[in-house]
């Protein structure tokens, strides 16, 4: 398997270039996915400035901000890994209110945000409307074997040994949930160390 390094700014130029090579009659839906430790909202917001600079009209949006009330997401309790691969996230939310109204003959229409997982309650966002043309950058963690629609998928990949270096202590208890996490994303980036990614494959 071909491993081409990069910097990072090169990185993002080049992701940049794909997604804005994209028909302008359409949406675009980018997911940026990646372990805690990798930062997958680093690149996505990273993608924002360039992508409008290139006359895109650019949303950014996390999966954080659609998880399921805490009496729901926590049912097995606070460090349960399989509940964190498999029920934190409201899939249904996400697929309602951001990625579907995106499909080909959608209204356009997103709600940025859905759940305020500290305060356990509703964000009370507002719906937004993104142009056709325009660009949904959605970053989070475990996403890519949800079946989510998206016109490019990142996958940030870290080996089992920096994911548990790098990993935060109060949050170890995640690692089992990517033991056998290997999503076929359309752009995989080794970044065990950010300051120098390397693209598994190319970016064509």
């Amino acid at each position: 398997m071909k491993v081409r390094p990069l910097t990072p700014d090169a990185l993002v130029a080049e992701l940049v270039d794909r997604i804005a090579d994209r028909p302008r009659d359409a949406w675009t839906r980018v997911l940026v996915d990646g372990a805690p430790p990798a930062h997958p909202e680093r690149l996505a917001d990273a993608l924002v400035d360039p992508l409008r600079a290139r006359g895109r009209p650019v949303l950014r949006v996390s999966a954080a901000d659609f998880l399921r009330p805490a009496s729901v997401r926590l049912e097995f309790g606070h460090t349960d890994p399989e509940s964190f691969r498999t029920g934190w996230v409201d899939v249904p939310g996400l697929l309602r209110e951001v990625l579907d109204p995106l499909e080909p003959g959608g209204t356009g229409r997103v709600l940025p945000s859905l759940w305020d997982a500290t305060a356990d309650r509703a964000s009370r966002a507002d719906y937004v409307s993104l142009p056709a043309g325009g660009v949904l950058v959605l970053d989070g963690t475990l996403l890519l074997d949800k079946w989510l629609p998206a016109e490019l998928t990142v996958h940030l990949l870290l080996s089992n040994a920096a994911l548990a270096r790098q990993v935060d202590p109060e949050l170890r208890w995640v690692l089992p949930a990517y033991d056998d996490y290997a999503p076929d994303a359309d752009v995989t980036i080794r970044y065990d160390h950010p300051t120098r990614p390397a693209v598994v494959g190319t970016l064509d």
